[in-house]
């Protein structure tokens, strides 16, 4: 009797059969809770941060501070064998340090659980508190989710890859040295003039640079005009052909909607936007809001509130702190949600320990490697 020969279509030969594993390995991957049988044990998540010190290329100047360097927190969670890494570059403007950034790191190192992919939850068991730390620990595990399935943070989010290019900021000088500067900004297209001096010498600062250049210009004032002053500012800077003023009033300043009311230019919120919960007021005093992870807490609160943004007609705007390019890492990944990027804080280093970032063409293009895409470098022990 011959035997009988196996069908084409028997179980190891399904259609389907090695898409369906390949699913279904998949989905054990990003939901690993779902698939625990009897005692079987997930990993947990283990956190750890220390405070680095990034050291400027030049002396930064704003209209309340000067630096030369800045203090940051690296953030790792760690799954297993695999690592993801975040970056807090907290704000004294709004009372975080580098210390309290760690020590709220190391308060919450034992609340992430064993699911690195249940950031709700995770978000609900960290205090309200410390956004800076907390926009670290959203990108570590962001970052991390991204190895464990192989892919760009950028994809895992379901957004493009490129955001508009990025603005260079040049600091407060006097309207000469501003000048000078802009000439040897070549590889932007846009520039973002820090004002705020009160000397009575702002728009000449400006009028200064635009007699060099030729590029789009933005102004941030930081909280530093009074209505007045802004109202006699903002149509000279029309002229000049700026195209948008970034937080000209003092944070709650009771002139704000009166000012939107009057101003020839959009006007931008930075000091008064932090999270999600300040957009719908924000719509009432500015035409748009500025939006960085150290004040929302993480990539997934910027996300909200570019789309709270948007639903209200206001336009948006990334921003971000001096960091290396492990911060900036994070930001671009949502850069292409925003009409207006400035993520030039790593380019703004004596030393990147964080490359991985690219400068393409005034865009800073997230990689495409799995995660955020960069790698700390090891200094040469030469």
């Amino acid at each position: 009797m011959a035997r009988r020969q196996p069908s084409r279509t028997s179980v190891g030969d399904a259609p389907g059969r090695n898409r369906t594993c390949d699913l279904a390995l998949r989905r054990r991957t990003l939901y690993p809770l779902s698939y625990r049988r009897g005692t079987t044990s997930v990993a947990r998540v283990e956190m750890t941060a220390r405070i680095a010190t990034l050291d400027l290329a030049e002396t930064f100047v704003i209209s309340r501070e000067s630096s030369d360097s800045a203090e940051v927190v690296f953030v790792e969670v760690q799954h297993g064998r695999l690592s993801g890494f975040g970056e807090a570059a907290p704000i004294d403007r709004y009372g975080e340090s580098a210390e309290s950034a760690l020590a709220y790191v190391e308060e919450h190192a034992d609340l992430l659980g064993d699911d690195p992919f249940a950031l709700e939850a995770i978000e609900h068991r960290l205090a309200p508190r410390e956004w800076a730390a907390r926009a670290a620990i959203d990108a570590a595990l962001h970052d991390l989710q991204g190895k464990l399935v192989d892919l760009p943070v950028w994809r895992l989010l379901g957004l493009a890859r490129e955001g508009p290019p990025t603005s260079w900021t040049i600091w407060l000088g006097d309207p000469d040295d501003m000048a000078r500067r802009a000439t040897k900004a070549v590889d932007f297209t846009r520039l973002k003039l820090k004002l705020g001096a009160g000397d009575g010498q702002d728009v000449e600062r400006v009028r200064a640079v635009r007699a060099v250049t030729e590029a789009s210009l933005q102004v941030d004032v930081n909280e530093a005009w009074t209505f007045d002053e802004a109202r006699d500012a903002l149509p000279q800077l029309a002229e000049l052909g700026v195209a948008y003023c970034e937080q000209p009033l003092p944070a709650g300043d009771p002139d704000g909607p009166r000012l939107k009311g009057v101003s020839p230019l959009p006007i931008y919120v930075d000091e008064d936007c932090h999270r999600l919960s300040d957009v719908a007021e924000c719509a009432e005093l500015a035409h748009g809001i500025n939006i960085k992870l150290a004040k929302s807490g993480g990539i997934r609160e910027a996300m909200r509130m570019a789309h709270a943004a948007r639903a209200l007609g206001l336009g948006v705007m990334l921003g971000c702190m001096v960091e290396s390019g492990l911060g900036i890492a994070a930001a671009a990944q949502i850069a292409s949600l925003c009409n207006h990027v400035d993520l030039d804080g790593n380019l703004l280093l004596a030393e990147d320990p964080w490359p991985g970032v690219e400068l393409s063409d005034g865009v800073q293009l997230p990689s495409d490697q799995a995660g955020l895409g960069v790698r700390q470098e090891v200094p040469d022990p030469r």
